[in-house]
């Protein structure tokens, strides 16, 4: 963002995140963090991201758009200015990320007084980790098929089911949940909980090891789970148009919204250089390969693309659908993490075999990590397939896929 496009009281703001980051970055972790929060899976890393986090709120670089009331410094367009200087910075990232980018938002949307007042603050600090109880073993892409049912009794609800693919679950305090409560309309069907997880009776959390050999992904059973209607987000029957709101803060159309993020290590284009340069291939180093040096200038225009993209959605006079930019970015940014990986991938050629354990391993191992841990990412928040056709016919009016 160009100091010429903010006001006094922003480029104050900017100026102090700046400087706050600069001077408060973190030690070095104990131990390795992962590439993003939803691969934490030790105690270790939890705790000392958690940490992290709640030092940049009571610094007042999380939170700053949300209402003091509920927590937040009250202060609209200011937590973009807090994202980019963490991304500057390089500092780690923050671990709430279902929190602060799902949770928040929506109860800030949906919620009663009191559970804004209640929930919204423990996700800005971090002090409550959140995860996310959408996908099912039967409900993942078609999330209308959802099976986890919660039944009436008195004033709470009694919930048996199967959630899948629950990153954070193994931390979590909360959950945002859906339920069917009504088996006679496929989405008018459905109810939004804000269900408690961490030592509640009934609850059962599962890891589940990917490909990278991590752990953040989790599966949750529910058996007899009773949850008060007090955490009941929306009406009976609203938990579609609930989720929709979810998903839209999700797949990035709200970017001011999530709290805060922030990137360790190199720019991804440098990162790129940088391997280039440390890898040679017969006698020759890589960085002076013609055909390496052009993929890698593709990936540096397509990123500046992107933050070009990401500016001009800003400015409603420089975009033919208000939504269109926004929704592409969990398009763009998934493609692109993958793409640079297997670029990286490509570079290091056998050496890439080397994970992230062995001493040899280029750059510690992260390409090949990064390089299967980016099929998440095209998977999360629907499978891009999914995004294509939300753009396709929400923003290009073509007619629906059969």
């Amino acid at each position: 963002m160009s100091a010429a496009v903010l006001s006094p009281e922003q480029q104050e703001f900017q100026e102090y995140a700046r400087r706050w980051l600069a001077e408060n970055a973190p030690p070095p972790a104990p131990e390795r963090l992962p590439i993003t929060p939803i691969e934490v899976m030790t105690t270790g890393q939890r705790d000392y991201l958690q940490a992290w986090q709640r030092r940049c709120y009571d610094a007042g670089l999380v939170g700053t758009d949300y209402p003091k009331e509920y927590g937040g410094g009250g202060h609209e367009g200011f937590q973009r200015i807090a994202n980019l200087e963490f991304g500057r910075a390089r500092v780690p990232f923050l671990i709430n990320i279902v929190g602060l980018s799902m949770a928040a938002p929506t109860i800030l949307v949906h919620g009663t007084e009191a559970q804004k007042r209640k929930f919204i603050p423990g996700c800005l600090s971090g002090d409550e980790i959140w995860c996310q109880g959408f996908s099912e073993p039967g409900a993942g892409s078609d999330m209308a098929n959802q099976q986890t049912s919660a039944v009436r009794d008195g004033d709470d609800w009694v919930v048996n089911g199967h959630k899948v693919w629950t990153s954070l679950g193994h931390f979590a305090q909360w959950m945002i949940l859906i339920t069917r409560t009504s088996r006679e309309h496929k989405y008018e069907g459905l109810t939004y909980f804000l269900c408690p997880i961490e030592g509640h009776p009934g609850v059962t959390v599962r890891p589940l090891v990917k490909i990278t050999g991590e752990s953040g992904f989790n599966e949750v059973l529910f058996e007899d789970v009773r949850i008060p209607d007090v955490y009941r987000l929306d009406d009976v029957g609203k938990g579609w148009t609930v989720a929709m709101t979810t998903l839209t803060y999700e797949r990035g159309a709200a970017e001011s919204a999530g709290g805060g993020g922030g990137g360790d290590g190199p720019h991804p284009t440098q990162r790129l250089i940088d391997l280039a340069r440390a890898t040679w291939r017969d006698g020759v180093c890589a960085a002076d390969d013609p055909v390496t040096r052009d993929a890698i200038m593709k990936r540096a225009i397509i990123a500046e693309g992107m933050k070009q993209n990401g500016r001009r959605a800003r400015v409603p006079a420089l975009c033919d659908h208000p939504m269109r930019l926004p929704l592409q970015q969990k398009l763009t940014t998934s493609e692109f993490a993958q793409h640079n990986a297997r670029l990286g991938v490509e570079i290091a050629g056998a050496r890439s075999t080397l994970y992230k354990l062995d001493e040899k391993a280029p750059d510690q191992g992260y390409w090949p990590l990064a390089y299967m841990s980016s099929y998440g990412g095209t998977i999360a928040a629907g499978t891009n397939e999914v995004q294509r056709n939300i753009l396709g016919e929400r923003v290009l009016g073509l007619p629906k896929s059969k």
